[in-house]
């Protein structure tokens, strides 16, 4: 699959090879090493995005996307992994006041979508 995407959302290309990842394990593994900048910036451009997003991606069944549309819902999904720790946590990669993450495995975190 290609990772790039068309000039509509030209903006969002630079974030593609970082966040825009198949598996709830590698979204969160990517938010974890991410530095509060980054988070930052990554929810920065994605909000103002969502609405349209949403949009594109009510027009497949679940688990049917494809093509660029595929890429934009990782990046949508990796958005929803941050959005607590940019909103909540102080741009906190990690969970505060939590055992560590990576004692708790997802049941199908390793599942793609």
């Amino acid at each position: 699959m290609s990772m790039a995407i068309s000039a509509e959302y030209a903006e969002l290309q630079p974030f593609v090879a970082k966040w825009a990842r198949p598996t709830e394990d590698e979204r969160a593994a990517e938010r974890r090493s991410a530095t509060p900048s980054q988070l930052q910036l990554f929810y920065d451009a994605m909000v103002p995005h969502m609405p349209r997003l949403l949009e594109r991606m009510d027009q497949y069944p679940l688990g049917k996307i494809e093509g660029e549309d595929r890429v934009l819902f990782h990046l949508l999904m990796s958005l929803t992994e941050i959005a607590p720790h940019v909103e909540l946590y102080k741009l906190n990669p990690l969970v505060p006041h939590a055992f560590t993450e990576t004692r708790m495995l997802a049941r199908h975190g390793a599942t793609a979508d």
